[in-house]
């Protein structure tokens, strides 16, 4: 299509755009996925702007448009041109840019162009150079108004600027600036326009670490590949969300709250607006077209609409209602929005005993990665509206229900994809890097307050987390009530991580929260909160051809190869399944979907070329943890207080038995005319565990005292004391083969029992050493508990 410049937009070229737009969107449903477009000004021609070369491109790298990046309509819970007409106008494009010391006023020339809205240090600006507290980003751009916006209001809306924002518009201040990185922000600009051309300039001041505010894990960086960086990233300043206009009424809906209210077959809805004083507003739920419920209410106070017999949102099945909102004065329409809406719930209740998260009422187990939301081309943004979709889909392909934002806010069409494609989602408020001052605390307090606003009608989203691993930590117990009292229709997490590096516990919230490397642990429910794993896994591996810095990478645990990954991931996920969710884990989060810069944990690559493992065995592995959830959760149980002989039950081994021999533990073969002794040596006492009682040890028949436990690998029998000894003389019993069990270790629930060259080990599915070998592991790992040699 032929692009007009700014400022010479003819009258009769609008009207062909909006036919067209009008005749897309007229087909167009919220919840079939379908791009909305914009209309209304062009962004300004390059001059001869060009992108910087990328460290690493994604499959969307090269499809960015110079002009119009990230066409798609930026807020897809509150959509005016769906139902009305599509004018609403994408400032998003290439801007002039210029860089002054901080306390620098505006510039008078604009020597460089970027491409609005990827940040600064990112190579889709343009720019791609380090930004610190010394500098001062500026944009600026023309536009014209389009006729048929004569008589309304106009609204300046930005996705996000990282950090302290102030605009101008024909040169006159809109509104106070705006402090915050992660939160839209808005200004009606409707008394500053000019008949003709205006003109924007956007300054914006980022301190990142060296300040107080939030950011999440930007670090001031070089933006060139380099070494070391751990789990700190390069920093994103500026504008890094869509940038629009949009015509409004005197009397606008600004927001819609919705809460679904199962128990009742309804939903709660409080419509927010600007100018409604005096204003109703009606509120239809439909389906296809057809109308399910609605309710009229006055503004600002909750109302209720009916839902009967409500269609359920679940991650399998992820339905959404259309929701349309109109304002009333009187009996006339004088807006209306459109948006959907998933009817479901997320509590705590007890399961089997068991404080568990319930969705819908019932238990399913949340299996989900850690997403950074990184990119090595846009960093803080994703190239384009699909490459935001693809890691949540990739969620979806290798079986995972749940994602964990991690420290960051995505845009909002992030949750839009979310909710469509179901996944539930943690939420991470983007912590700060030290213990803020009272100033720093406001700050983050409001604009946390504001993230859960414009986010709290997502039905993907399930759970605030508030602080991570004491980072910037403050207050635990009180923003833990302060934000179930500004949301008490989702979860709360205190602390991710309380385990972790300082972490103080508040002992609040819904959840406790562990974090373990390589895990899973032995995180357990509290008498008030269920038990989650925020953070496990991190198995590595570097993909040659697919490093940030080639030779740079960091992980939990390095895999040698891709069998061993495959093996070692599946192992972390069959260890969730058959020992800890038995005994009281609800949740996991495994680090993580994808590499991020030096660190290779990733599932995929940075530029997600490659997906690192055999997506069918991960889905298989999810889906088989995810069904478990669904039936009896209880742990197996051996009887106590007995004496027992384990058997091998390798097939051509099935006469051996678990004895110890000078203190070490191995299998020999035991009969009816073995020696005393031996008989003796193969007898075992089950006792409660010493660690945890849910579990068992195993006590010497003629050794009273002294137990079988595990040392640096290998099996003993011996005598001992304090937490370590008694962790690992504790084992769990899960499932095994031919209805024999397995016994996992305690303090390493992804380890078995095993014999192997008539030795005892603890092996590792996908462990690197001689008896990890994954020939006939589930069968040596497999025991049968018989009558004891030595009664």
């Amino acid at each position: 299509m032929r692009r007009v410049p700014a400022g010479r937009q003819p009258l009769d070229w609008l009207r062909r755009r909006a036919r067209w737009a009008t005749t897309a969107l007229a087909a167009l449903t919220l919840a079939g996925g379908t791009a909305l477009t914009a209309t209304g000004p062009a962004a300004a021609a390059p001059r001869a702007w060009t992108p910087k070369p990328s460290p690493m491109t994604t499959p969307w790298t090269n499809q960015v448009p110079i002009d119009n990046p990230l066409p798609e309509y930026p807020r897809p819970q509150l959509t005016r041109p769906q139902l009305t007409r599509p004018d609403w106008a994408n400032l998003n494009g290439i801007w002039d840019f210029a860089v002054t010391s901080a306390d620098a006023g505006q510039p008078a020339t604009f020597s460089e162009q970027i491409r609005v809205p990827f940040a600064a240090e990112s190579a889709l600006s343009g720019i791609q150079r380090k930004i610190t507290r010394n500098d001062r980003l500026w944009y600026k751009r023309t536009f014209t108004v389009p006729p048929n916006w004569n008589g309304r209001r106009v609204q300046l809306n930005f996705g996000a600027g990282d950090w302290r924002t102030t605009v101008w518009v024909n040169g006159r201040q809109a509104g106070a600036p705006h402090s915050g990185g992660f939160d839209a922000f808005s200004y009606d600009v409707t008394d500053l326009l000019a008949g003709g051309t205006n003109t924007i300039v956007v300054s914006v001041w980022d301190p990142t670490e060296t300040g107080t505010q939030a950011i999440g894990k930007q670090r001031i960086r070089d933006v060139a590949p380099h070494p070391g960086g751990g789990i700190l990233y390069t920093a994103a300043s500026g504008i890094w969300q869509t940038v629009w206009l949009e015509p409004t009424a005197s009397a606008y809906v600004s927001r819609l709250d919705m809460v679904p209210d199962l128990a009742n077959n309804r939903l709660k809805v409080t419509v927010r607006g600007t100018g409604t004083n005096g204003h109703q507003a009606r509120v239809t739920v439909s389906t296809g077209g057809t109308t399910i419920g609605t309710a009229t209410g006055p503004v600002g106070t909750e109302f209720t609409v009916p839902v009967p017999n409500p269609h359920l949102w679940t991650p399998e099945d992820p339905f959404l209602y259309d929701v349309k909102a109109d304002l009333l004065s009187g009996g006339t329409t004088v807006d209306s929005v459109g948006s959907y809406t998933g009817m479901r719930s997320i509590g705590i209740a007890r399961v089997d005993g068991v404080l568990r998260p319930v969705l819908n009422g019932k238990f399913v187990f949340q299996t989900g990665t850690l997403d950074q939301g990184y990119w090595p081309d846009g960093i803080y943004t994703a190239p384009t509206d699909a490459a935001l979709r693809h890691d949540l889909q990739k969620h979806k392909d290798l079986g995972f229900n749940m994602v964990r934002k991690h420290i960051k806010v995505e845009p909002q069409r992030w949750f839009y994809w979310a909710d469509r494609l179901g996944l539930l989602v943690w939420q991470d408020m983007p912590s700060m890097e030290r213990t803020p001052d009272a100033a720093a605390r406001t700050q983050w307090e409001a604009e946390y307050d504001r993230i859960i606003d414009q986010h709290r009608s997502s039905p993907s989203l399930v759970m605030w987390v508030n602080q991570n691993e004491g980072w910037g930590q403050y207050d635990q117990a009180r923003l833990a009530d302060k934000v179930k009292a500004h949301d008490p229709s989702r979860l709360v997490d205190n602390m991710s991580g309380v385990n972790c590096c300082g972490a103080v516990d508040g002992g609040n919230g819904d959840v406790v929260d562990h974090h373990v490397y390589v895990g899973p642990g032995t995180t357990v429910p509290s008498a008030t909160r269920a038990a989650v794993l925020g953070e496990f896994g991190g198995l590595g591996l570097k993909v040659a051809g697919h490093e940030w810095y080639p030779g740079g990478g960091f992980s939990y645990e390095d895999q040698p190869d891709l069998a061993h990954l495959n093996n070692r991931f599946v192992g972390l996920i069959d260890a969730i399944r058959e020992v800890r969710m038995a005994r009281g884990l609800s949740a996991s989060v495994y680090t993580e979907i994808t590499d991020v810069e030096n660190e290779v944990n990733g599932l995929l690559t940075y530029d997600r070329q490659v997906v690192k493992v055999d997506e069918a065995r991960v889905r298989a592995a999810n889906q088989a943890l995810i069904s478990a959830s669904r039936g009896s959760t209880a742990p197996i149980t051996l009887p106590t207080g007995q004496y027992k002989s384990l058997r091998v039950t390798t097939p051509g081994y099935t006469d051996r038995y678990v004895r110890h021999k000078d203190a070490a533990a191995f299998t020999e073969v035991v009969g009816s005319g073995s020696d005393a002794l031996l008989k003796n040596d193969a007898t075992w006492k089950i006792v409660p565990g010493l660690a945890s009682s849910s579990c068992y040890s195993f006590e010497s028949r003629n050794y009273p005292g002294e137990y079988l436990r595990h040392r640096e690998y290998r099996l003993y029998k011996e005598p001992g004391s304090g937490d370590l000894y008694r962790a690992d003389a504790t084992f769990c019993p899960v499932p095994g083969a031919n209805g024999g069990v397995r016994l996992s270790a305690y303090n390493y629930p992804e380890q078995y029992l095993r014999h192997y060259n008539a030795e005892m080990w603890l092996a590792t599915p996908g462990g690197t050493h001689t008896w990890d070998n994954p020939s006939l592991f589930r069968e040596d790992t497999t025991w049968a508990v018989e009558a004891p040699w030595a009664p």
